[in-house]
């Protein structure tokens, strides 16, 4: 057996009692309060310094709190929030076409297959509205109609258009709002900013989070940090499948460290393989580059009727075109939510009807739309997503079709948190991706950014204190408490043992190889036999890799192998758990595509009955244990996942 369950402890989620549209109003309403001439007596640890991370430590340092924020980038600029291009989400209706909060709300539950809290997800469609106000306030360059009003478009799962945007670049746009909010604390001494640090461990105080373990990535040198309070906003873990459209030091570290000291990882199969993507080109790439699911508004998906068609996309006559979205979904057309816009074109794939060099890829065309609009229009919209795609392909989109094609992308999964944005062990939180809370088994598009910012924003601010006001007073924590030189003792022996290796692999290859088992395996679809080959196979992969690995010794200085080493040993077991999850959940739901449990036109079979729960995976000794959420749709009927 490959897991074992505990089916005597029950997560307390802390959901306020009440109607829904109360819950956070009645949790802020008797939250426990810290005054602001208290404060400053409290120290905050935030690891990570995308628009969770940064959001958070600039709210709270204005607040009154000392926050200390770590990166591994050389500024929290270059987070990897900068490459959301398409929009974040928000509630206002400027468009007057039906939307509410509530159907906000539904079509979040909805696209995530019911398998997220309503309470979590009613919270974030009711603060979105506050966030774009705020965003506005920073400079937040959104888009704006003739007129002067904010402008809105559409993505995939929502039949209105509730998403704003600044071109193609949204994330960037707003991460540059959200870090002069921080360095303006920075200033005012309020923050203390750790670059090139990365962490290595938490440290635990009987049983609760008092600081972390990092290490300078320029010299190499460890350090220890303690806290009142520990946050992760460390994003997701995508970059597991090595081609994906994350950057390159993008990793899930910092949450599997958490977890081995104790913290529950929530749902890890759930991650979300986006269908727009650039299709790779060759075997030498180390990843894939994102294009805006926003296209799908005026592009039109489709490939050959013709298997193994190597005519020119403007030598098929229309009568020759599968436009398979438009024809199998007609409610939502090209607009169909990701998991299944990226079924649809890995089918279409297998079947022998891609094109391109590799026959990996689909059509994304925008002839209709420039006939319609003008070049002008379309330009005005996604310019610069036109501009990155001629210069990485050298084909210009305005001529000639985009090929797209899917690539592993966002993580639904991460630590388990209450309503409180709390993990089970107290004093350690986790914001934006690196958590699981928000999005169920599949996100909506331009919900990212919009998680990352009312998380930091809105929410943490509002629970973390109520934390710290329970705690106490707040205690002197001591650097050389045995809890942390212990700690520091590990992390350095675990470092030292990976540079004694001296085999003959480079860390890449296993992350490659790594890759591979997972999308074959458990990427877009998966089953019961390919699940149990794969974590052997992981297995097999992760001993090779101690026996094997080939990578600098030192431990001074610079050592970008070094670093990557660590985060692949972290990948490998992730993996595993990973598989373990998948193979657990005997049904369909979401990004997670059990071939097994499918209808006769291949749509997702989900068993309510048997898997209403989030999976919550605790650390032990011999098989991981699955710990149950119950999910209690107290305001919403469960229904068929259907966009036909």
């Amino acid at each position: 057996m490959y897991f074992s369950t505990d089916s005597k402890q029950i997560p307390k989620s802390k959901i306020p009692q009440g109607d829904l549209r109360d819950k956070w109003s009645n949790f802020k309403n008797q939250a426990k309060l810290i005054s602001p001439n208290n404060r400053n007596k409290y120290h905050v640890i935030i690891v990570g310094t995308g628009l969770s991370g940064a959001s958070a430590a600039a709210s709270l340092a204005e607040l009154g709190y000392n926050v200390s924020v770590f990166c591994f980038q050389d500024s929290p600029r270059r987070a990897h929030s900068v490459a959301a291009q398409g929009g974040v989400n928000a509630m206002k209706n400027y468009k007057n076409d039906g939307d509410s909060v509530h159907r906000m709300f539904y079509d979040t539950l909805k696209g995530g297959d019911f398998r997220a809290r309503e309470a979590n997800v009613f919270r974030l469609a009711e603060c979105s509205a506050s966030l774009i106000d705020q965003a506005v306030a920073q400079g937040v360059p959104f888009a704006r109609e003739y007129s002067g009003y904010l402008s809105n478009r559409s993505f995939g799962g929502v039949q209105v258009s509730r998403t704003f945007y600044a071109r193609g670049q949204t994330g960037q746009q707003l991460l540059l709002g959200t870090y002069q909010a921080l360095m303006r604390q920075v200033k005012a001494k309020k923050i203390t900013t750790y670059t090139r640090h990365e962490m290595l461990d938490l440290v635990l105080i009987n049983g609760v989070a008092k600081g972390i373990i990092a290490r300078n990535l320029d010299t190499g040198k460890i350090t220890r940090h303690t806290a009142n309070a520990v946050v992760l906003a460390t994003g997701g873990f995508g970059k597991i499948y090595y081609l994906s459209t994350l950057a390159m030091g993008c990793n899930g570290s910092a949450i599997w460290r958490a977890h081995k000291k104790g913290a529950w990882m929530a749902c890890p199969s759930w991650t979300q393989i986006h269908p727009t993507c650039l299709p790779q080109s060759g075997a030498y790439q180390s990843k894939l580059t994102l294009m805006s699911e926003s296209l799908r508004n005026d592009g039109r998906i489709w490939v050959p009727l013709t298997r193994n068609d190597n005519r020119k996309p403007e030598d098929i006559p229309e009568e020759e075109r599968d436009y398979y979205l438009e024809k199998k979904y007609p409610s939502y057309g090209n607009l169909a939510p990701r998991d299944i816009a990226s079924r649809a074109a890995k089918e279409r794939i297998d079947a022998g009807h891609g094109v391109g060099p590799l026959k990996n890829a689909v059509y994304l065309d925008f002839k209709d739309a420039l006939a319609n609009q003008g070049k002008a229009t379309i330009a005005k919209k996604y310019g610069n997503l036109f501009d990155m795609y001629q210069k990485i392909t050298g084909i210009n989109a305005y001529n000639e079709p985009m090929k797209i094609s899917p690539a592993a992308h966002f993580s639904m999964g991460g630590l388990w948190v209450d309503y409180e944005l709390s993990t089970n062990i107290p004093g350690l939180f986790a914001i934006g991706e690196a958590n699981f809370s928000d999005h169920g088994a599949n996100r909506l598009g331009a919900n990212s950014l919009l998680q990352a910012c009312v998380d930091g924003y809105y929410i943490l601010p509002q629970t973390l204190p109520h934390y710290l006001a329970q705690s106490g007073n707040p205690e002197a924590i001591n650097k050389e408490d045995p809890a942390f030189i212990e700690c520091e003792q590990q992390v350095t022996k675990q470092l030292e043992e990976l540079g004694k290796i001296n085999g003959s692999k480079t860390v890449d290859y296993f992350h490659r190889e790594l890759g591979k088992i997972l999308y074959d395996k458990c990427g877009l679809s998966r089953n019961e036999k390919g699940l149990i080959i794969a974590i052997e196979a992981i297995r097999n992969l992760k001993a090779s890799f101690y026996n094997d690995l080939k990578i600098p010794s030192k431990i001074n200085g610079i050592n970008e192998e070094l670093e990557k080493a660590g985060r692949v040993v972290d990948y490998l077991e992730i993996g595993e758990l990973m598989c373990i999850d998948a193979l657990s959940r005997e049904e369909s739901c979401g990004a997670h595509f059990r071939t097994e449990f499918q209808t006769n036109d291949g749509e997702a079979i989900r068993n309510d009955e048997e898997f209403k729960f989030i999976s919550c995976w605790k650390k032990s000794d011999n098989v991981p244990l699955l710990i149950k959420e119950m999910l209690n749709f107290e305001f919403t009927k469960p229904t068929e996942r259907s966009y036909k």
